[in-house]
C-alpha cells in the first residue's frame, strides 16, 4: 500500500499535541510505532500537564506518555523565553483567534526548534496556516501511514491500530488521507468510525463490500 504521509524529512522534530499522543496511545502498538518512526519525537510539558488532567475521568494518557517517556521514545521539554513569545501571540486575544495552551505550544515549540508540530485540530491548523505559513504541519494520520511503520507493523496489524485509535481515541481524518484509510482498515470497519468525515461515511455507506 503506498503512503500519503507528509513526513519525507527523517530528521525532522515532530512535536505532537494531546490529540496525537491520545491517538497514537489509543491505536495498543505505540511502543512500536515510535519505535519503527525515524523522527525524534517531543511533548511540551503543558501538554502533558493538560494529558494529566483526565486521569480523575479514569483516562490513562498521561500514564501511557510516561510510559513512552521512560523507553525513551518520547521527550517532555519546556518552552524556551523565545517559544514563550510565539505562545502568547497564540493564546491572548478573542476566544476565536486564539488557542488552548497545549496546542499554542506545540506550535511555539516547533517554531522555534525548526520542527514539525503534529496536530489534528482544523482550528490550530487554519491559525497556524494563516500566521505562520512557513511551518510545515503534519497529523496524526501522517505517523501511522509513514512507510516506516507500515513495514514495522504490517498490513494488518496496521489496520487494527488505525481502526483502534479513530474508535478508541476518536482520532480526526482529513480528506486526502480518508481513501487510504477507507482501503486500510476495509468499508466494514470504516462504517463504524465516527471520526471519520461525514462525507467519508455517507460514501463508504453506498460502497459494495
Amino acid at each position: 500500500m503506498g503512503s500519503p504521509s507528509s513526513l519525507i524529512d527523517p530528521d525532522a522534530l515532530l512535536v505532537a499535541d494531546a490529540s496525537t499522543v491520545i491517538s497514537v496511545n489509543a491505536t495498543g502498538c505505540a511502543d512500536k510505532i515510535l519505535k519503527a518512526l525515524p523522527n525524534p519525537v517531543v511533548v511540551v510539558d503543558l501538554v502533558f500537564a493538560e494529558l494529566e488532567q483526565g486521569r480523575p475521568k479514569k483516562r490513562q494518557d498521561a500514564d501511557l506518555l510516561k510510559t513512552l517517556v521512560d523507553a525513551n521514545r518520547i521527550r517532555i521539554v519546556e518552552l524556551d523565553e523565545v517559544a514563550v513569545l510565539h505562545f502568547e501571540q497564540l493564546v491572548v486575544g478573542p476566544a476565536i483567534s486564539t488557542l488552548d495552551d497545549g496546542e499554542a505550544a506545540t506550535i511555539a515549540h516547533a517554531l522555534r526548534r525548526g520542527g514539525i508540530p503534529v496536530i489534528d485540530e482544523r482550528k490550530a491548523i487554519r491559525l497556524c496556516g494563516e500566521r505562520f505559513p512557513e511551518l510545515r504541519m503534519a497529523c496524526a494520520m501522517d505517523i501511522f501511514a509513514h512507510p516506516n511503520v507500515q513495514t514495522a507493523l504490517g498490513n494488518d496489524r496496521l489496520a487494527d491500530a488505525v481502526f483502534n485509535a479513530l474508535v478508541n481515541g476518536r482520532m480526526r481524518v482529513f480528506l486526502q488521507h480518508v481513501d487510504w484509510v477507507v482501503k486500510l482498515i476495509g468499508i466494514e470497519r470504516a462504517r463504524l468510525c465516527a471520526s471519520l468525515p461525514r462525507s467519508a461515511r455517507a460514501s463508504v455507506a453506498t460502497r459494495q463490500v
